[in-house]
């Protein structure tokens, strides 16, 4: 089965039965440290994944897809990690273009100086903020052990949660399927509230360095 369009791209229900598992934990890889990534859909995937595991279009049990997820999403930050450490302040100095903007890493330097390492926890949970944590962390070199440490408990905490959320829905609400799309839009505003406010409050502080200079 081929993808009908471009805009298939963005939906996780097309994704999966077209590529099954191979594709969807490519996409993990990508979303959580390949910068040009981060407008895949994350959330909604795992969300998606877990749907179709409960109905068995994806032939795995929980625990396997879990534990998959997993180890995709630790490898994406690493690659994140890898790249943000090799091109460190001169990633601040990159023009931007369709697949990068600056303010992407900025907000997420913002949100990783107010929870520390807890950043790349809690950023699993975040668009934008998944991608380029990672990449910040490479950056500022953070301590591998360190590293490895938050890098591995979030990237499985994030599809215990989602995923199994996902299969738990599917479960007691099978024709959830019928309203995916309903559901995606939902994930999308809730999970894009924190980075809407993180851009507002770091827009407000520039305005504000500039009125003090001025």
């Amino acid at each position: 089965m081929l993808l009908d369009s471009f805009w298939d791209l963005f939906k996780p229900e097309e994704l999966i039965r077209f590529g099954g598992l191979f594709m969807l934990l490519v996409l993990i890889f990508l979303e959580n440290g390949v910068f040009f990534g981060f407008f895949l859909p994350g959330d909604s995937l795992l969300f998606t994944a877990g749907l179709l595991c409960y109905l068995g279009v994806l032939d795995i049990t929980l625990t396997h897809l879990i534990l998959y997820i997993g180890f995709a999403a630790i490898a994406g930050y690493y690659a994140g990690y890898w790249f943000g450490f090799k091109t460190g302040e001169a990633l601040y100095k990159r023009k931007d273009t369709l697949f990068f903007k600056k303010k992407y890493i900025t907000t997420a330097e913002t949100f990783y100086k107010k929870f520390g390492g807890l950043a790349l926890i809690m950023g699993r949970f975040l668009p934008i903020i998944r991608t380029f944590a990672p990449i910040l962390a490479g950056v500022v070199k953070v301590k591998p052990p360190i590293f490895f440490l938050f890098n591995v408990a979030g990237a499985f905490l994030w599809p215990i949660i989602i995923v199994s959320s996902g299969y738990y829905v599917g479960s007691i609400f099978p024709q959830a399927l019928n309203y995916l799309d309903w559901v995606i839009v939902g994930f999308i505003l809730v999970t894009s509230i924190p980075i809407y406010t993180s851009f507002r409050k770091e827009k407000k502080r520039k305005e504000a360095e500039a009125k003090n200079a001025l």
